[in-house]
């Protein structure tokens, strides 16, 4: 059996640990120790999920560990999904394990296979394959169902498990609370025979939807609430999505979890720090379950870790839901969501997920991620891939009125600028090793008129202003000329003026070009200019959709304490403009990363971008973090 490897898109970490020093986390520790006891070491493995009698036939292990990502096929993936992702995954790789994709499927009122596919597209996205070889299929839960139901039957048999017939009511108040023990059910003391015909009778449909349930017999006194014969099957009429209508009863959760694990072979069964009081039941379940037989030793064993708190953000699913269903958002993939496809459209990379999910460690306590933290490691992932453009997001045009003079009528230039001025091996000097490739170079025309930031040009400057600015007559009675720029990859130009339309609105700023100033060319630095502003040539500039996305959220902890999430909604957090683009972002690739250089990083839309006349680019991020400034 080959162990897993990653994708195209390929995990920041070494496969070997020792290679790379990696942050110190207690599940690291954990596996270590386990590794250098011997723990799992016996365990022999069938060649796919089963019992005891299955894995018995098998060869030993060839994975040193086993952890798993079961996500409940019920909602859309979001950024802590990412996080357990790169975490279970990642500490397979490094410890020369398998990471299994399980679909913990028990509740079929809930779950679609439209939820089945988005995840399985996320988890190859962030560059992972499960299960121990490529295209491998998921496993499932509902394919153990028929085992569950035999463990169910074994431990009613051995007098570990009941059914009782009592409402839900009943059930709530007998069961107690932290200050008072539970009562028995008056159907605890009822025989194994009794109970298994009972049972039975649930199997075959003879009873109504809650009319009973299959109950754990553990200890109706334990101060862990969850070991108050917690239920282990209820009754269900309800269509799965993979069993079809061959079920009416479903296993609970805490039931079908750890017998999941057992089956697998899995050896560390992490999850969030809200199942740890279901550890004893998870243990307690393992042991009897292993005394009849049924699972193989060494069981799993549970560990649990905080779930990322990322400010500005909800991840809850009946949340996010509520923001599709009631239209604040525009669906799951909405560039403003939390969700893995939201982030995928805004355009972050699985390595910047990945760089997050490493740099914020693994703890046992709860704290809070600025969002900062995420938007930086996107910037660190795309400053040496992102190919730069020019945009203007708010043009004005700029008129140079001796162009035709110098240049001659109607004369365009062409230009050009490296695609990644800042990549090795001497990318930015247009230099490339022998035997590779030169890198790449955007070509785009300089004419008469170009379009410029309105931002670039001032008719009174601030004082340190370096861009545009019109001549005019200082405190002295003398006077000063217009400001010098560089157009950036063109010439150096000097601001004479500006024209205005009939509401006193600046319509063209007006500028003559200095001669031989054209950048790369020879005697090009002999006029010394303070800035250099970007630009797009009028002649082949292309229209542009742009969306200018902020957080969702005006509030750091938007439901914290009871709040209403829907009152901190940021009412700007879309801006919609046209833009106009220089012509090598017309080209982009749905998906395409890009630097607008000067405003921040771009992609290009993976639903609404066309190449040609109207791409759409979404912002992922600015070139630093300037919220709240």
């Amino acid at each position: 059996m080959s162990l897993p490897t990653p994708t195209q898109n390929k995990p920041l970490a070494s496969a070997v640990a020792t290679d790379v020093v990696k942050p110190s986390n207690f599940l690291r520790q954990i596996i270590e120790s386990d590794l250098a006891n011997g723990t799992y070491a016996s365990r022999k493995w069938g060649g796919s999920p089963g019992d005891a009698a299955h894995h018995a036939k098998g060869q030993p292990d060839p994975a040193k560990i086993r952890t798993r990502f079961p996500p409940e096929p019920n909602g859309y993936l979001h950024i802590g999904h990412a996080k357990s992702i790169c975490l279970n995954f990642g500490l397979a790789r490094d410890y020369g394990g398998v990471c299994h994709l399980r679909f913990d499927d028990t509740n079929p009122e809930k779950e679609d296979t439209e939820y089945v596919n988005s995840i399985i597209d996320s988890v190859k996205w962030l560059g992972f394959e499960w299960n121990g070889a490529p295209d491998a299929a998921p496993y499932q839960a509902s394919d153990y169902f028929d085992f569950m139901y035999r463990a169910a039957e074994y431990l009613i048999e051995a007098g570990h498990a009941y059914v009782d017939e009592q409402t839900a009511e009943q059930m709530r108040v007998n069961r107690g609370d932290f200050g008072k023990p539970g009562i028995n059910s008056p159907y605890r003391s009822r025989t194994p025979a009794d109970n298994l015909a009972r049972f039975r009778q649930m199997r075959d449909g003879l009873y109504e939807d809650g009319a009973m349930v299959l109950r754990a017999k553990i200890d109706m006194a334990s101060p862990n609430i969850n070991l108050r014969d917690p239920a282990i099957y209820r009754i269900r009429r309800a269509t799965h999505h993979n069993t079809g209508d061959k079920w009416c009863i479903y296993p609970m959760y805490t039931y079908a979890h750890p017998i999941e694990d057992a089956l697998e072979q899995i050896t560390h069964s992490i999850c969030t720090l809200e199942f740890e009081d279901q550890r004893p039941f998870y243990d307690w379940l393992m042991a009897r379950l292993i005394e009849g037989g049924l699972l193989a030793s060494p069981p799993p064993r549970q560990y649990e870790f905080a779930r990322l708190n990322l400010t500005y953000v909800i991840t809850r699913k009946r949340k996010l839901a509520l923001l599709v269903y009631d239209h604040k958002v525009s669906g799951w993939d909405d560039p403003r969501m939390p969700t893995i496809v939201g982030l995928r459209r805004r355009g972050y990379t699985p390595a910047a997920l990945q760089l997050f999910a490493e740099r914020i460690g693994v703890t046992k306590s709860d704290s809070w991620i600025d969002y900062s933290t995420l938007e930086g490691c996107l910037r660190e992932d795309l400053e040496l891939k992102a190919h730069r453009g020019m945009a203007v997001l708010n043009p004005v045009k700029l008129v140079m009125t001796n162009w035709d003079e110098v240049m001659g009528a109607g004369h365009l230039e062409p230009c050009s600028q490296p695609a990644l001025p800042h990549a090795p091996h001497g990318a930015s000097s247009g230099a490339a090793p022998e035997g590779t490739e030169p890198p790449p170079a955007r070509q785009f025309t300089i004419g008469k008129e170009v379009w410029i930031d309105r931002e670039d040009f001032e008719e009174v400057p601030p004082k340190g202003y370096k861009r545009l600015f019109p001549p005019s007559i200082d405190g002295n009675g003398n006077a000063v000329p217009g400001n010098k720029v560089r157009l950036k990859g063109g010439y150096v130009i000097e601001c004479t003026g500006c024209s205005k339309d009939a509401n006193g609105h600046i319509a063209q700023v007006l500028a003559t070009v200095v001669p031989d100033t054209k950048s790369g060319t020879p005697g090009s630095e002999t006029v010394k200019v303070k800035a250099a502003i970007t630009w797009v040539g009028v002649a082949d500039g292309v229209n542009a959709e742009v969306r200018l996305y902020d957080r969702l959220f005006l509030d750091a902890q938007p439901d914290a304490g009871g709040k209403d999430f829907i009152e901190s909604l940021n009412p700007n957090s879309l801006k919609v403009i046209t833009a106009i683009v220089e012509p090598s972002l017309a080209n982009a690739l749905p998906g395409q990363n890009f630097q607008f250089e000067r405003h921040g990083y771009f992609v290009a839309d993976r639903v609404d971008h066309v190449t040609g006349s109207k791409p759409v680019f979404n912002l992922a991020v600015g070139l630093k973090d300037s919220w709240g400034k």
